[in-house]
């Protein structure tokens, strides 16, 4: 089957190691099922397994991608829920959590095998491409915003980075869930953009914000850190899910944090049941992921080179 794949690391240039080509069927062991991908979304995990961050020589070749969405065995229209392992359904039972492509062959093919406990019914509201968009960026941002960030109606959010797939999940979400959203970002029109997506207003980086927010939806990392720390009321919570300006801030605003009793949060993914929500929250309320190009998955060095250069306003989205 023609897929997309890891072949190298190459750690200062990832896609050099990206080759497409035919690679092997998947194989179902018991408690595993094979899924008919009909669109798969890009995300950082992809030329960040290129580079070798999580993702071993010794696990190589390795085809790419987390998301997916298509069709089961029986004829289904799925969503493929992309952490493995995350309830030992499907593994053994000291096999840790992992997202697919550390242990496991992505969604950049034709065919994925995964456990059948991770597949969930697609909305017939939602595209094949927007349901591929789910499992990671926007299953982060849900996670980020209802369950670590613990934000409600009425209250307020500042999204660090307008454009990206989390950003600008966070910022539809967001504002269909009854926030006020205040986002950043160094392009104009990604500004307004993000205004037209739902968000109250929309500022250069750093600038000061009209009042401080209850919570920060944190992706960028070193360059909007401080910024970050800065914009909390007393008492409010930075949730953080990557670091794409890198992860050491020049500073960390450690008495500011203690002083004003400030919370910051990981946030990795989301469970199958925020998954299951998230869908049925778009499916109702209209929303819908913020998809930036579909490329065929023949184009998919195009659709990375696009990501790394981040000449993007939401997700690229490979079909099969």
């Amino acid at each position: 089957m023609f897929a997309a794949y890891a072949a190298r690391i190459d750690r200062d240039q990832p896609l050099d190691g990206l080759e497409l080509g035919q690679r092997p069927e998947p194989e179902a062991p018991p408690g595993w099922t094979v899924v008919h991908v009909k669109a798969a979304s890009l995300n950082h995990h992809d030329l960040w397994s290129l580079r070798g961050v999580g993702l071993g020589e010794e696990a190589l070749p390795m085809i790419l991608g987390c998301d997916a969405a298509g069709v089961d065995e029986y004829g289904n229209d799925v969503v493929v829920h992309s952490v493995i392992g995350q309830t030992g359904h499907g593994v053994g039972p000291l096999e840790p959590r992992s997202i697919l492509t550390e242990r496991y062959q992505g969604t950049f093919a034709e065919r994925v095998a995964v456990p059948a406990w991770n597949v969930l019914p697609k909305p017939k509201e939602l595209s094949y491409e927007e349901a591929a968009c789910m499992p990671t960026a926007w299953l982060t941002a849900y996670r980020m915003l209802f369950t670590n960030a613990g934000v409600r109606p009425g209250q307020s959010i500042l999204v660090q980075g307008a454009g990206g797939g989390v950003a600008t999940a966070a910022i539809a979400l967001g504002a269909a869930a009854g926030l006020r959203v205040f986002t950043t970002s160094r392009d104009a029109a990604k500004r307004e953009r993000a205004m037209e997506l739902g968000a109250e207003e929309a500022f250069e980086p750093g600038a000061r914000l009209p009042h401080r927010v209850d919570a920060v939806i944190e992706t960028v990392g070193a360059a909007t850190w401080s910024h970050s720390v800065k914009s909390l009321r007393p008492g409010g919570t930075l949730v953080i899910s990557g670091a794409t300006s890198g992860p050491n801030p020049p500073a960390a605003e450690l008495n500011r944090i203690f002083f004003l009793e400030l919370k910051v949060v990981g946030s990795t993914m989301g469970s199958k049941e925020e998954l299951a929500d998230l869908l049925s929250f778009c499916a109702a309320r209209g929303v819908r992921p913020v998809i930036d190009s579909v490329l065929p998955l023949d184009r998919a060095r195009e659709g990375l080179a696009k990501m790394a250069g981040g000449d993007l306003f939401g997700k690229v989205v490979l079909t099969v």
